[in-house]
């Protein structure tokens, strides 16, 4: 997902330009938490915040809430998510934690037992402008550890261009007695996939062929064809007649040539600059792409990019691999209530509307609709329909790798077997087969360590 096992090189230039607007605008936006003046004078709150440029205009309203409150922000360290998860692992491990306040993520929160429960915190009225399921997705073992910052939830872009050649439309109507539309379901995408393939030049689809991502784009499709991951007992089950299936579906698309060639060295910023550069017609990937692929610098599909809610897997529900980049208290912070009046400005509906506007899906339910209205009347209708498209995803289809400590070790053992099954070193089950050894040892020390 969207900077938890990626980076957005590709979309850095067009966010800057916002960025540095936003700058100007950071200090005439009300500062949407209603707190006494400098009720915190001379109190310095210390931060870990995730780094990148994608991030980096919320940040310009700090002084906002400085000023506001008579504290000030002191940033111990600003860092990508692969950097700032090794740190906080060292801290764990030297058990030094000098700090109050951590971005976090939902899908890794598990790892860190440093955080507090924030409930108690915040206020009721507060809480209630959060889409249910991501409050609950921030949960760890039934506590509340993070407040959701913006969320990620996957969805389907495809090509217009493609779609609407009325070549394409009618040998696709002849060969198949129906109109060409954007998939609904699996059996439809994979139909389009091979259809649309002209390779070496044009492609069907595409898919990412390692690290976290290829695990996640598999548990995803697992999850719509109806088969889990992991069993109520935290077993492997991945290997099931589903699982095989599943992988069958990857393992087939490469064969027959419907994807690239070079799709099992492929993570996000290559599925990214294949589709911005039109050489691919239906790409399931994340709401941070939208903007970078309807900006006529960036993209060749500028104004004919459209976006849809995933198709339908085998089991009736759509792919809808989740989560949500997030804000901690840790325990040991000495002035909870500074932390939280920090992390409520930052969530706040002005705040969250700063990053909705570069294509983020705000964890509020008020700035997601406040997001799309505002995109209609810029006469925006793409980010519009797009940020209405990810809102309903990520409050209807959204769902997370198992929120447990043991995530980044299941994929690491999991999507080196599934890509040996893509290129054809392995059968599905054997591969998958293999890894559920792997997993299950895994879980078993887990269990006796426990």
């Amino acid at each position: 997902m969207r900077d938890i096992r990626k980076t957005k090189t590709a979309r850095s230039g067009a966010i800057v330009r916002v960025a540095v607007s936003l700058l100007a605008l950071a200090g005439i936006v009300s500062a949407g938490v209603a707190r006494a003046d400098n009720e915190y004078k001379g109190y310095t709150l210390r931060v870990k915040l995730i780094g990148g440029v994608q991030y980096e205009a919320l940040y310009t309203r700090i002084p906002l809430w400085e000023k506001q409150t008579g504290a000030k922000v002191e940033i111990v360290s600003r860092k990508s998510h692969f950097e700032l998860d090794r740190e906080l692992k060292q801290d764990i491990a030297s058990n030094h934690i000098d700090y109050c306040v951590s971005s976090n993520h939902t899908n890794f929160a598990a790892q860190y037992p440093i955080f507090r429960d924030l409930k108690g915190l915040f206020p009721a009225d507060y809480l209630a402008q959060f889409a249910p399921n991501l409050l609950k997705q921030s949960e760890v073992k039934g506590h509340l550890v993070q407040i959701p910052r913006s969320t990620d939830v996957e969805a389907l872009y495809y090509n217009k261009v493609a779609f609407d050649d009325p070549a394409n439309q009618a040998a696709y109507r002849k060969q198949f007695g129906k109109a060409l539309a954007p998939p609904t379901n699996y059996a439809e995408f994979t139909q389009q996939a091979k259809f649309f393939t002209k390779a070496p030049n044009f492609y069907g689809t595409q898919f990412p062929g390692k690290d976290e991502a290829l695990t996640g784009t598999f548990y995803s499709l697992l999850v719509a064809n109806g088969g889990q991951l992991l069993d109520a007992k935290m077993h492997p089950v991945f290997n099931s007649p589903i699982g095989v299936k599943t992988l069958d579906w990857f393992v087939n698309l490469y064969k027959d040539g419907a994807v690239p060639k070079g799709a099992p060295s492929y993570v996000w910023d290559d599925l990214g600059n294949n589709f911005a550069a039109g050489k691919v017609a239906l790409d399931m990937d994340w709401p941070g792409f939208a903007s970078f692929y309807n900006d006529p610098k960036t993209s060749k599909l500028a104004g004919q990019v459209g976006v849809v809610r995933a198709p339908l897997g085998a089991g009736n529900r759509r792919p809808g691999w989740s989560g949500s980049h997030s804000f901690s208290i840790t325990k040991t912070c000495d002035r909870p209530e500074v932390a939280a009046s920090f992390i409520q400005f930052l969530t706040s509906h002005d705040s969250q509307m700063v990053e909705a506007r570069l294509g983020t899906i705000p964890s509020r339910l008020d700035a997601q609709r406040d997001a799309a209205k505002e995109f209609d009347a810029k006469h925006d209708a793409f980010m519009a329909n797009a940020i209405a498209v990810f809102s309903t995803a990520a409050k209807e289809d959204s769902f997370t790798p198992p929120r447990i400590a043991q995530w980044n070790e299941i994929s690491n053992a999991l999507w080196p077997e599934l890509q040996k099954a893509i290129i054809g070193d392995k059968t599905s089950a054997q591969a998958l087969n293999d890894a559920a050894k792997r997993v299950s040892d895994i879980m078993q020390d887990a269990a006796d360590n426990d």
